[in-house]
C-alpha cells in the first residue's frame, strides 16, 4: 500500500487572482492610473509567489537573537536577525512600501492617491513578509511625524531621506518606544524623563517595555520633559539613534554598528506570534534624543501622527492576512478530498468559506478606505476627511484586527490536522493574528477614543452622512439593504445623541466596544456599497451578505455557498 502525500496548496498570484483588490484601485485610481500601479503590483506580487514566500519561511524558521557581549567582554547588545529577514527589509524598500506616497513621481502620477497604491502593495507584501510589515508601518508613522513642519529641518533632512529611500543600502525603518510596564496602553503612566542639553539634543533616561523592530537604525520615543508635570498630553516625541554610528555621544573607539551610549537591550521579548520580528525591552540612561517638534508644547498630538498611519497599516494587515488566509483555504479545499468528492464542492465547507470571504471584503473596505482619507488629508489637506479619518482610523483597526483573529481561526481549522502542525505554516496565521487587537491599542481603548473623537470632536458626522447617503445609493441594488442601512443609521444617531449628552456615565463607557464595533460594520456596509454602485458585482453581493451577518445578525451560509466563486 503506498503512502498518501496531500499535495501543497499552490495559491493565484496574489494580485492577478485578487478581483476585489483590481477593481478597487480602477476606481479609485481611474483606469490610467491603475494601468500607472500594474507594473510595480505585478513585480511585487511576483516577488511575493517567489523569493519573499522562502524568505519568509526562513525568517520564521530561524527567529532573532540578542548578542549581549563581544568575545573580549564588551556589551554590544547585537541583535542578530536572519538571512530571510534581511531580504524582507531590502524587498520593503526596492518595492517602495514605505516610500511610495512620499515620493515626488508618485504623488505627481496618483495625487492623493498615492496612499491608496500603497495600501495596495501592503496587501500584498504584508501577509507573508514574516511580518516585516510591523517596521515597516513605524517607518512610515516616523516618516509622516517627520514631515510634519513643527520638526526642525536639520533634524528632517538628516533623517526623513533614509526612512523613505528605496535603495536597500541605504534605507533604514523605525522602532516606537512608548509603553512602559506600568502604564501600557495608558500613557499618562510614562516615567520616561527626557532633559534637555546644551546643544539643543535631548537625554532620555527610563524603560521602555514593548519596543518592536528592537533592530531599526532609530526610535520614535515618548517622554515626559523635564518640568513637564503629570498626564499624557504633555508628553514630547524623540527620535533615538539606536547605533552608535548616529549618535555624537559615541566615543572614537565606538563601533559603528554598536549600541548608541545610554541605549540598553535588557532581553528580547518571547511572543506568541510575530516570532521573526525582534522585539525588545530596552533601558535608557542619559540617551542622546532629538526632539520632534518643541517639548515645551504639549506633544502627545504631534506623537498621534504617527499612532494614526500605524493604526491605518495594523487594518491593512488585518485585511490582507485574512484574504491571504482565505486563499490557502481555497487552494487546500480544491486539492484536499473526502467524502469521495472534493473539499471545494462540499456545501458546507463552501458556506464556511463564504462567510470568510465576505468578511475579508469587509475588512479590504474598512483599510481601503482609511488610506484613502490618509491620502486626502496629507496631499489636499482636506479637512472633512481629517475629520472622517479621525474616527475611521480607530474603527478599522479595532473591527478589522478582531476579525483577522476570528478568520484565522477558522482557517486553522479549516486545514484540520494540518492546521496544527507547525510546519506547514498555517498555526502561525493565528498566532501572528493575535496581535492585532493588541497593538496600537486594544479593542476596548479604541473603543473609548471613538468616544472620544464623537464626544470632542463631533467626528461622527461624516460617518453619519455616508451611512446615509449608502442608504440611498443602495435602494436600486437591494431595498432590504437600503432598509437596513437605513435604520442603523437612525440607530447610531440616536445612540451618539446620548453619549454627547453624558459622556462619562458608566452606561456609556460600558456599552463603548458594542457601538464602536456596530459603526465599523455599518461603515464596512457602506463602504461595500458605494463600491458595488460603481458597477461590482462582487461587492454587491459582498454588501447584501455584510449587512445581514453583522448588521442584522443573520446567517448566511445558505448564500455564501452559492456566491463563493464570485467572491473570490
Amino acid at each position: 500500500m503506498s503512502r498518501y502525500v496531500q499535495p501543497v496548496p499552490d495559491i493565484d498570484d496574489p494580485y492577478a487572482g485578487d478581483r476585489l483588490l483590481r477593481s478597487w484601485l480602477t476606481r479609485q485610481l481611474g483606469a490610467d492610473g491603475h494601468t500607472a500601479a500594474r507594473d510595480r503590483l505585478t513585480a511585487l506580487a511576483a516577488d511575493v509567489a517567489g523569493p519573499l514566500r522562502a524568505a519568509h519561511a526562513d525568517a520564521e524558521a530561524h527567529p532573532p537573537t540578542l548578542v549581549r557581549y563581544d568575545p573580549w567582554g564588551a556589551r554590544v547588545d547585537r541583535i542578530d536577525t536572519s538571512a530571510g529577514w534581511q531580504t524582507q527589509r531590502a524587498a520593503a524598500a526596492r518595492h517602495a512600501v514605505v516610500a511610495l506616497p512620499y515620493l515626488d513621481s508618485a504623488r505627481g502620477t496618483w495625487g492623493a492617491a498615492a496612499r491608496v497604491v500603497q495600501h495596495a502593495l501592503l496587501h500584498l507584501y504584508g501577509p507573508e513578509s514574516a511580518t516585516f510589515s510591523c517596521p515597516v508601518a513605524m517607518a512610515d508613522g516616523a516618516a509622516a511625524l517627520l514631515s510634519s513642519p513643527d520638526v526642525d529641518a536639520q533634524v528632517r533632512d538628516a533623517w526623513l531621506p533614509r526612512l523613505v529611500a528605496t535603495d536597500p543600502d541605504t534605507a533604514i525603518v523605525s522602532g516606537q518606544w512608548m509603553t512602559e510596564s506600568q502604564g501600557g496602553s495608558d500613557l499618562s503612566g510614562t516615567g520616561t524623563l527626557g532633559r534637555p542639553a546644551a546643544d539643543g539634543s535631548w537625554r532620555l533616561t527610563g524603560e521602555k517595555w514593548f519596543c518592536s523592530a528592537a533592530d531599526a537604525a532609530m526610535a520614535v520615543a515618548l517622554a515626559r520633559p523635564e518640568g513637564a508635570g503629570r498626564g499624557s498630553r504633555v508628553l514630547a516625541p524623540f527620535l533615538v539613534p539606536r547605533y552608535a554610528a548616529d549618535s555624537p555621544l559615541a566615543g572614537a573607539t565606538s563601533a559603528p554598528d554598536g549600541p548608541a551610549p545610554g541605549v540598553v537591550v535588557r532581553r528580547l521579548k518571547d511572543k506568541l506570534g510575530t516570532r521573526a520580528l525582534p522585539t525588545a525591552e530596552i533601558g535608557l540612561r542619559d540617551a542622546y534624543a532629538l526632539p520632534l517638534g518643541d517639548p515645551a508644547v504639549p506633544g502627545l498630538v504631534r506623537a498621534m501622527t504617527l499612532v494614526v498611519v500605524t493604526r491605518v497599516h495594523n487594518a491593512s494587515a488585518a485585511a490582507s492576512g485574512m484574504r491571504r488566509g482565505l486563499s490557502y483555504a481555497l487552494a487546500y479545499a480544491r486539492t484536499r478530498r473526502v467524502a469521495g468528492g472534493l473539499l471545494a464542492d462540499n456545501p458546507l465547507h463552501r458556506a464556511t468559506l463564504g462567510a470568510l470571504a465576505v468578511d475579508a471584503a469587509g475588512a479590504f473596505a474598512l483599510a481601503g478606505h482609511a488610506f484613502a482619507l490618509l491620502g486626502r488629508v496629507e496631499v489636499g489637506g482636506d479637512p472633512q476627511a481629517a475629520a472622517e479619518l479621525r474616527v475611521v482610523a480607530p474603527l478599522a483597526k479595532l473591527a478589522t484586527g478582531r476579525l483577522a483573529v476570528s478568520s484565522a481561526a477558522e482557517y486553522v481549522e479549516a486545514f484540520g490536522g494540518a492546521g496544527y502542525v507547525e510546519d506547514t505554516g498555517v498555526p502561525r496565521l493565528l498566532r501572528d493574528a493575535q496581535v492585532l487587537p493588541i497593538w496600537e491599542g486594544t479593542t476596548n481603548v479604541l473603543a473609548v477614543d471613538v468616544l472620544r473623537a464623537v464626544t470632542r470632536e463631533d467626528a461622527a458626522g461624516p460617518l453619519l452622512a455616508r451611512l446615509t447617503a449608502a442608504a440611498d445609493v443602495a435602494r436600486p441594488l437591494s431595498p432590504a439593504l437600503a432598509d437596513t442601512l437605513a435604520t442603523v443609521a437612525g440607530e447610531l444617531r440616536a445612540t451618539l445623541g446620548e453619549v454627547t449628552a453624558d459622556p462619562t456615565s458608566a452606561t456609556v463607557l460600558a456599552g463603548a466596544r458594542g457601538l464602536a464595533l456596530r459603526m465599523a460594520h455599518a461603515l464596512a456596509a457602506a463602504l461595500l456599497v458605494e463600491h458595488a454602485a460603481w458597477g461590482d458585482g462582487q461587492a454587491e453581493v459582498a454588501a447584501r451578505l455584510w449587512a445581514r451577518r453583522w448588521l442584522r445578525h443573520e446567517d448566511v451560509c445558505a448564500d455564501a455557498h452559492h456566491h463563493l466563486d464570485l467572491l473570490t
